[in-house]
């Protein structure tokens, strides 16, 4: 009997009102693996009449007890990191090795952070000549709409549920109906801390159902969304007429440039990790390569060489480097812009032709390393986020020209630049769009700086203080002696 879910209202588990669910695929081998609430607006109204009660009291609770509490998370989920691990892959399909090495430490890096962030924020005081005391005033703003992408279920879930309670508020989540395995059993952990009921509230579904209702929800302030362009536009709207407060993390198409003085051994491996690393399902992951004409050969026959000694696999082998795609329909998106690629008169150097899985993982969800060259910057390829292990390679000149070709498009979430020229290195930090601009690495991240993105990849900082501060209404208040 397949394993059915609950919707996490309130302290306790329930069905979906509807009593309809929605069938979840193990990506590896595209076999029937477990059934999610599929909710609609009542559930989500529960929750929210939930967490608008909780928030009463948990607005007024001590900062060193919220503090406390997200430690004790964050100590629970220590303790199952296998077992989380294990979930997630069920879920999205990348190995267990690498959500063991990733996904799980970064979310207990982000329940300490913000426990620790959170009792060390600072409120400012102005003495005025005038004779008056000014200071501001931080304040948790009431219930939180909290929706997460499938990529990361639980790395990016609690990144938003962590400074969202320790600022104060309660939240209602809604994880992403393909990967909601993970968020159910971080439930039980919210339960087992001993969080109060309805602090944390978690309803599974659809976007255009579930989704929706938490958006137009006129008890629900503030909505904080990870996902595509699409529906953060959709999301914006929706909330538009309320004047509701808005984190809209979306797209990326992100350029890695690579100069002629670049230490290609390290540019070519970290460029290997950052286009095929989650089976290339991530937004920051470094999809548009643009490589200086003089190394270009070289770079090309380093990258191509590396790509091949990837291992692609059982995600129970911790020798896999890449699972599936985390679905069926992915899995034919993806495979679609082999066929616009060869339209466009693109050279394959790896990928053209996607070898077959065989065994128990004969109808799973695979796609095998892509890397295209010969494709102008107007192909659909290179301008269009394809959220899988497909990269195109592109030569270019001169400085201009690569600024050029990474500036030419509506994403700015990430880029990445190779070169050891130090004025170079800043001078692109300060043209390039993009919210994060790493030079000489990739994909190291500081919870303490804000991160967002420019253009169509989304309006709003998170991270550090931030986040905090996206959570709480900030007031002035003027007191003359």
């Amino acid at each position: 009997m397949k394993l059915t879910l609950a919707n996490f209202i309130d302290g306790d588990f329930v069905a979906p009102a509807s009593g309809a669910y929605i069938d979840s695929f193990n990506p590896a081998t595209g076999a029937l693996d477990h059934m999610v609430p599929d909710s609609g607006a009542a559930d989500i109204d529960r929750a929210v009449q939930a967490a608008k009660l909780a928030f009463k009291d948990w607005s007024k609770s001590k900062i060193e007890e919220r503090a406390r509490l997200l430690n004790r998370i964050a100590d629970i989920c220590e303790e199952r990191k296998k077992e989380l691990a294990e979930a997630e892959s069920r879920d999205q399909g990348k190995p267990v090795s690498l959500a063991l090495a990733l996904d799980i430490p970064r979310v207990i890096k982000n329940l300490r952070f913000f426990a620790s962030a959170i009792v060390h924020r600072i409120e400012t005081v102005n003495r005025m000549d005038e004779g008056a005391l000014n200071y501001t005033v931080k304040r948790p703003v009431g219930v939180a709409g909290l929706i997460s992408p499938w990529n990361l279920p639980l790395y990016v879930l609690t990144w938003k549920i962590a400074p969202a309670i320790a600022a104060g508020n309660t939240v209602v989540v809604k994880p992403s109906e393909m990967t909601s395995l993970t968020a159910w059993m971080f439930a039980s952990i919210i339960n087992e801390a001993g969080v109060p009921d309805g602090v944390v509230n978690i309803v599974f579904g659809r976007g255009p159902l579930a989704g929706q209702a938490l958006v137009e929800h006129p008890d629900v302030p503030i909505i904080s969304f990870t996902g595509g362009t699409a529906t953060g536009r959709a999301i914006a709207a929706a909330a538009a007429p309320r004047l509701k407060r808005l984190s809209l993390e979306l797209g990326g198409k992100n350029p890695n440039i690579i100069f002629d003085d670049a230490d290609l051994r390290e540019a070519s491996r970290m460029s290997v990790r950052a286009a095929f690393l989650n089976q290339g399902e991530i937004c920051l992951c470094g999809s548009r390569i643009y490589v200086q004409e003089k190394v270009y050969a070289e770079f090309c026959e380093r990258f191509v060489r590396q790509a091949a000694e990837l291992r692609i696999g059982d995600p129970r082998d911790p020798k896999s480097f890449m699972g599936p795609v985390v679905s069926k329909a992915h899995q034919e998106k993806i495979l679609s812009y082999i066929e616009i690629a060869k339209k466009d008169g693109g050279r394959f150097l790896m990928g053209e032709e996607q070898p077959k899985m065989s065994g128990e993982f004969a109808n799973g969800y695979w796609v095998h390393p892509v890397i295209i060259t010969g494709l102008s910057n107007e192909s659909r390829v290179c301008r269009e986020e394809i959220f899988g292990p497909v990269v195109t390679i592109t030569s270019f000149k001169t400085e201009e020209e690569a600024v050029e070709l990474a500036n030419d498009l509506p994403y700015g979430l990430s880029a990445s630049v190779w070169t050891k020229d130090v004025s170079r290195a800043h001078r692109l930090g300060e043209i390039l769009h993009a919210g994060t601009i790493w030079v000489n690495t990739w994909m190291l991240r500081d919870l303490r700086v804000p991160f967002g993105g420019m253009k169509e990849s989304g309006i709003g900082r998170e991270g550090g203080t931030h986040s905090l501060d996206f959570f709480s209404d900030i007031k002035n208040v003027c007191v003359k002696f």
